[in-house]
């Protein structure tokens, strides 16, 4: 499976993927516990105002991107959201009860913002440095860097938050230990784009450069059912998701009484997804993509779903609530992320590191806005929410199989690309792209 020449490329594609990860479940279940701190009801408007910063952040976001080279923008990303959370370890340390539920909410917008940023960042560059061949065979490796990185990020927040390990860790402390973790990601890059001369100033590497309109992105998915398609199904994965979270956050906040056991169970949750999610990825990803295609894989996700909601409807309790969570979230970063993201290496530079990041972005938190205010909506209607979140499970299976079908009929192999020097560029051009 592992050609030669690949393994120094792939070790520091994983390192690199295991540094995100390990700061951002530092994190994650901190902001889980912050969010649901005064009630699981102030999320919708959490989610709200994740939306609306999305929204500013995508146009700055773009601009750095039409103006900066690959080599310097992408770290320019991690060091931005390192000194954002030294700034906010300084605040949790200097104010009164750690600057109670504002600062708290305020750190968990941020961290909705931050955590989509970072991986989408990270999966340009691999969809951008890797051939499709290669992305078949090596993206669950490289994710699995980042599974790894996500077990031991889950499991240091959890023994640190519940004192199980003897020491007890403020959140100042976790966000120091995620800002030294975005550095070591840093250096990573910094290897790989070295490996593939991504400092080089030949014709080849300028060309895989983004361009300067920094409307480019959004003018792309204006004219490509093929993108569109990856936003509809992204679109209805978000608002499944948030479904889901909304019932997770009830559920959490009437089985645990302090804030101390909601972040442990929370980081339980975490511990054990990453858990499955290595496992698959260690045993079934390269394989399962190899054996049905990236359009078989798509059709994973929304039949799990539906089958979830179905169990949830039935037994709406802790456990239920984790297996459902545990396996979804395990096979969303085993095998659908990764099926997902070798749809954008075909693609132009473009496409690849604006159109992406607007898709994983704000398409994203637009899937939480309509997932979490949607409940409310069918309470007027007196449509049940099983109801619904089993209809926008089948609409998400029919866009997936839209998507698969697409993918089968216009997709031409893309040849093969060694890990040095500039790839050629695929088969499957711009213009070839439905």
């Amino acid at each position: 499976m592992l050609r030669p020449g690949e393994g120094r490329a792939l070790l520091w594609a994983a390192g690199y993927f295991f540094c995100l990860l390990l700061a951002l479940y530092l994190l994650r279940p901190v902001r889980e516990a912050m969010g649901i701190a005064r009630g699981a009801d102030k999320l919708p408007w959490l989610m709200t105002t994740t939306l609306v910063v999305m929204l500013v952040a995508n146009p700055l976001y773009a601009a750095l991107v039409s103006h900066l080279r690959r080599r310097r923008f992408i770290p320019l990303v991690s060091h931005f959201f390192a000194a954002n959370l030294l700034v906010f370890a300084a605040l949790f340390f200097s104010l009164p009860e750690h600057g109670g539920s504002s600062l708290g909410y305020a750190f968990y917008v941020w961290l909705s913002v931050f955590n989509l940023f970072v991986v989408s960042v990270f999966w340009s560059l691999m969809a951008d440095v890797f051939s499709e061949d290669q992305g078949k065979r090596l993206f669950g490796m490289v994710s699995m860097g980042g599974s790894l990185g996500a077990v031991v990020g889950a499991a240091v927040t959890e023994g640190v938050s519940s004192g199980r390990w003897g020491i007890k860790v403020e959140p100042a402390g976790l966000m120091l230990l995620a800002a030294l973790g975005l550095e070591l990601a840093v250096l990573c890059m910094l290897r790989l784009a070295a490996r593939f001369g991504l400092s080089s100033s030949g014709e080849g590497q300028r060309s895989r450069e983004p361009g300067p309109d920094f409307k480019a992105g959004l003018r792309e998915i204006g004219r490509s059912r093929y993108l569109q398609l990856i936003c509809a199904y992204m679109l209805l994965f978000t608002i499944t998701s948030t479904f889901l979270y909304l019932m997770q956050g009830d559920i959490v906040a009437t089985s645990f009484a302090s804030g101390a056991e909601r972040t442990a169970a929370f980081a339980r949750l975490d511990f054990w997804t990453n858990v499955l999610t290595l496992s698959v990825q260690l045993l079934l990803t390269s394989r399962l993509i190899g054996a049905v295609g990236v359009s078989g894989v798509l059709l994973v996700l929304p039949l799990l779903t539906t089958a979830g909601f179905g169990a949830l409807a039935l037994w709406p309790g802790f456990a239920v609530l984790a297996l459902v969570q545990v396996l979804r979230r395990g096979l969303h970063y085993a095998v659908d992320r990764p099926a997902r993201e070798i749809l954008y290496i075909p693609l132009g530079p473009e496409e690849r590191y604006k159109s992406k990041a607007f898709i994983d972005t704000f398409v994203f938190r637009g899937g939480d806005f309509l997932g979490v205010w949607a409940p409310a909506f069918f309470s007027a209607l007196a449509v049940p929410v099983t109801l619904a979140a089993l209809g926008c499970s089948a609409a998400w299976l029919a866009v997936a199989g839209w998507l698969g079908q697409l993918v089968k009929r216009s997709h031409a192999p893309a040849a093969d690309r060694p890990p040095h020097g500039a790839p050629p560029l695929s088969r499957w051009s711009q213009k070839e792209i439905p």
